[in-house]
């Protein structure tokens, strides 16, 4: 038995990494998985209202 993560089974996601590949190359590939890694990471801070990041910045603004 197979499992899926939402609509997505481990054969259609093979089929759409052999097209991707097709498509932009091997040299391409690793570039593209940084650049939408880096942008979920941002998305997911943004969203969470990453706390961490705005104490830093209160405390900037506080000592100048």
């Amino acid at each position: 038995m197979l499992t899926t993560f939402g609509f997505v089974t481990p054969m259609t996601a093979g089929i759409i990494l052999v097209i991707a590949l097709v498509i932009f190359g091997p040299g391409k590939l690793p570039e593209l998985g940084k650049a939408m890694g880096k942008g979920i990471k941002e998305f997911k801070s943004a969203t969470e209202g990453d706390e961490k990041k705005e104490d830093v910045k209160v405390e900037k603004i506080e000592k100048e």
